[in-house]
């Protein structure tokens, strides 16, 4: 099919007011009469808050007020999945860093001196940071319901059998360390009270109607009292999809009926934001002589820190995930999410799923090592393909590329295999790995919609309305792109209004890669009404059949007679001069099932996205430092709407990945700031080859899936293996930090 708009590299809607500091980040909001917030936290992981002094803070110049979690008028607890977290403290501290009293003040100045002079009073308790520790009989309890927070399993054939009669077993255990978000703008927002007394607040935000709804519950307010707008927001990863500032902006418009505004430092985010679970993954994997993957046994414990955040989530996407996109026809998975006092661990690039990566695609290699197999060509021959079933119990009908991403990388991988590794410069080692991931598109085997709405008044003019959060990943490019080419008019002639939940329906949270295919689908659908109502009313006006008739830019014509033709603003102005209008709205839910308790068994995703990755490393054999010197990325997204969006997020993820796989490691209480917390840099980043497979999904729009965070996952995997065929010898544990790798070298050697 030839397309206009879809498949092209439509520059970024709204980039060069960006680039020239035109468009407004939160805390860039300017509104007169604001009073700063800061949060007191508490300083230790676990205690009993037996009193809390604020008399000393109060006296402070220029103080307003002190609040805590008695000035909560409405639900005290709030969470995503899952409400254990409360706003403030009432009784009990589970992780240092945890708000437990909220000052307003007349400036920056005065909060930082009333800061100071609060004082707690605490009844220490046992903390515990290992998860495993945690789930033993005698821990310390964290929360009253126990340290338990969520199971997952899934179970399909006879895997003791299975694993019995294979020729191969490799048991192996992985872990992967907490991580930070790292995001260019630190959480931060503002509001005021409107002369209707809406309260209006502007967040960094990854979803608005989250935080609509959970102020609301916080407040005992009318969800249409509350107006959440979406400001520029300077990336998220999943860390701003947690309520952050607005829960505090809103108690404090509740309380003190001015304007406010509240920015975390850069170790306030640190300290208090969520971070990527630690996971523990134990795998047992089996393989016959013919080189098939026979059977899988794998126990994942997932830290969840001091609450639950997306904790339930992770757990059960790394349990479906763990299988890597192989056929693996039994299998056994357990996933727990477990509380301890560390800070708390939310949603991060991937869900788990790059966690459980690394684990099974070094699996992946052991096993075809054992075979005396080419890497690639094991995981060829187990791949996923149409007609699969996986481990839930899901027939992959369409839009299964996994093996065609293989193919694409081959050449690349075969000729550095064959002539590049094979010329190490003096002192160094170099090694070539493969890394592979699938990746289901949207929550997971839950209700999962997301609204559009399109208007066009009576001139002519259209409007979009979504609230699909544009956090960078430019959906508000992507889904123009999808209504211009549905309606067959100019982007240019699309005006779009985002991410304010006084005028845009709920789209749902900017995550889990799902605002292309599930907010696309939900504009798509709206467009078409849209077009429909003007072709109905041009019919008439043409008078010809309406299937004779199609819109191009401004006009309706006809397919054979070119004289034949009307406006939109025409045919606009007919249809509002009846007193009919041009609203028309669109839904969309991707069809899934719940996972069943028992066995996991179920339909958790509508559709996947594929890929696979080949990495060139080299080793310095003195240091240990690791040097990644080119990725080539073949990414199955079913449809790019904008190719040059999604090679942007493939290089992007690609980074992110060789972060997660080489530097980065957030230690509690030792990691406090980018000083001590490391993230690529140019220098670091090796030439990256994207490759777009396009195998389309039929239920996307125009074809579409997903790439967001598909783009991260099998890098740190790809690169792990890499280090593992440079030295003869494989890291578990990350990140692959040169005196991680040193030691390998050692061991290697017999040192």
């Amino acid at each position: 099919m030839k397309f206009t708009f879809i498949n092209k590299p439509i520059p970024r809607i709204g980039s060069s007011e960006l680039a020239q500091g035109r468009r407004k980040f939160s805390d860039d909001m300017v509104i007169p009469g604001a009073a700063v917030l800061k949060v007191f936290r508490s300083e230790i992981s676990h205690g009993i808050i037996k009193a809390l002094y604020l008399e000393e803070a109060l006296k402070v110049p220029g103080v307003i007020g002190i609040l805590t979690s008695k000035h909560i008028p409405g639900e005290r607890l709030y969470g995503l999945i899952n409400r254990d977290q409360p706003l403030l403290a009432q009784d009990k501290v589970r992780f240092k860093g945890e708000a437990i009293a909220l000052i307003a003040s007349e400036d920056d100045e005065a909060a930082e001196k009333a800061l100071a002079r609060i004082r707690v009073s605490y009844r220490e308790l046992t903390p515990v940071f290992n998860p495993e520790d945690s789930l033993r009989n005698n821990a310390p309890l964290i929360h009253e319901k126990g340290n338990l927070l969520h199971k997952r399993v899934i179970k399909r054939g006879d895997v003791e059998n299975a694993l019995a009669h294979s020729s191969v077993r490799i048991k192996r255990r992985y872990e992967t360390p907490l991580l930070e978000h790292s995001y260019l703008e630190p959480d931060a927002g503002a509001g005021y009270v409107d002369n209707d007394g809406t309260f209006v607040i502007y967040a960094s935000t990854q979803n608005p109607h989250y935080d609509q709804k959970e102020i609301s519950r916080i407040l005992d307010m009318d969800e249409r009292w509350i107006r959440v707008i979406q400001a520029a927001t300077g990336g998220g990863f999943g860390s701003k999809l947690d309520l952050n500032v607005q829960g505090f902006i809103a108690l404090a418009l509740y309380h003190f009926k001015r304007p406010v505004r509240m920015a975390y430092g850069r170790e306030e985010c640190y300290m208090a934001t969520s971070k990527r679970h630690p996971l523990i993954i134990d795998l047992e994997t089996g393989v016959g002589v013919s080189g098939r993957l026979t059977a899988m046994r794998a126990r994942i414990v997932c830290d969840t820190g001091a609450y639950a955040s997306y904790g339930m989530a992770v757990a059960t996407r790394s349990a479906v995930h763990v299988t890597g996109p192989y056929r693996i026809p039994n299998v056994d998975i357990e996933s727990v999410a477990v509380y301890t006092n560390n800070p708390v661990a939310g949603a991060m690039r991937g869900f788990g799923a790059p966690q459980v990566a690394f684990a099974y695609e070094s699996q992946m290699d052991e096993m075809a090592k054992a075979l005396r197999m080419d890497p690639l060509q094991f995981r060829f021959i187990n791949a996923f393909e149409q007609g699969s079933v996986t481990a839930t119990g899901q027939p992959l009908v369409e839009s299964v590329g996994i093996k065609d991403t293989f193919k694409s990388v081959g050449p690349y991988y075969s000729e550095a295999c064959e002539i590049w590794k094979r010329n190490s410069p003096s002192g160094r080692s170099r090694g070539v790995g493969v890394g592979a991931m699938w990746y289901g598109i949207g929550n997971t085997g839950v209700k999962n919609p997301a609204s559009a709405m399109i208007e066009m008044d009576r001139k002519g003019r259209i409007t979009l309305y979504t609230g699909a959060a544009d956090i960078g990943q430019g959906s508000t490019t992507v889904l123009t792109q999808v209504a211009a080419e549905t309606m067959g008019v100019d982007i240019s002639a699309i005006k779009q209004v985002v991410a304010d939940t006084s005028v845009t329906p709920n789209a749902g949270a900017t995550s889990a890669s799902r605002q292309t295919y599930i907010s696309g689908n939900a504009v798509q659908l709206a467009a078409r009404k849209l077009v429909d109502a003007l072709l109905e009313e041009a019919s008439v006006l043409l008078e010809a059949p309406k299937e004779d008739l199609y819109i191009s830019k401004d006009q309706v014509k006809h397919v054979r007679d070119p004289i034949r033709e009307a406006t939109l603003s025409e045919i606009a102005a007919a249809i509002y001069s009846r007193g009919r209008d041009l609203i028309f709205d669109g839904t969309f839910d991707p069809s899934t099932t719940p996972l069943d308790p028992d066995t996991g068994q179920g339909v958790p995703y509508a559709t996947y996205a594929f890929a696979s990755q080949v990495a060139l490393v080299e080793v310095d054999m003195e240091t240990g430092q690791v040097y990644v010197k080119e990725i080539v990325a073949a990414h199955d997204v079913g449809k790019a709407i904008n190719p040059l969006n999604v090679e942007g997020q493939i290089e992007g993820g690609v980074a992110m990945g060789l972060g997660f796989a080489l530097m980065e490691e957030y230690i509690p209480g030792k990691t406090i700031s980018m000083s001590e917390y490391h993230i690529p840099t140019a220098m670091d980043v090796p030439e990256v080859i994207p490759i777009i497979i396009e195998n389309e999904e039929p239920s996307g729009p125009f074809g579409a899936k997903g790439v967001g965070e598909p783009a991260l996952i099998p890098t740190a995997p790809a690169i792990i293996n890499a280090i593992a065929d440079a030295l003869g010898k494989r890291i578990y544990k990350l990140p692959a930090k040169p005196e991680r790798v040193w030691n390998a070298i050692k061991s290697v050697n017999g040192q």
